[in-house]
């Protein structure tokens, strides 16, 4: 804990009461930032690891010569 202190102590005076709200601030959106993008990295990877939904191949169409029912031809 004294070291704790000691530390705060020296950036209340390396800084000042002025600036340590912003630096606070900026220090918070700093954190934030590398939140949402630790999240979005992992949400990627687990979207890349997960298999691809299955689809059915398309079924052939039969045509009518292939069924045997040729049209007649006139001659």
């Amino acid at each position: 804990m004294p070291e704790i202190l000691l530390v705060l102590a020296v950036i209340l005076i390396f800084f000042g009461a002025k600036k340590l709200p912003e630096l606070a601030k900026g220090m918070g959106q700093g954190i934030k930032e590398f939140k949402k993008a630790t999240r979005d990295a992992t949400d990627e990877m687990e979207r890349a690891m997960d298999p691809p939904p299955y689809t059915p191949p398309p079924t052939p169409k039969i045509s009518e010569q292939a069924s045997g029912d040729e049209p007649k031809k006139d001659a």
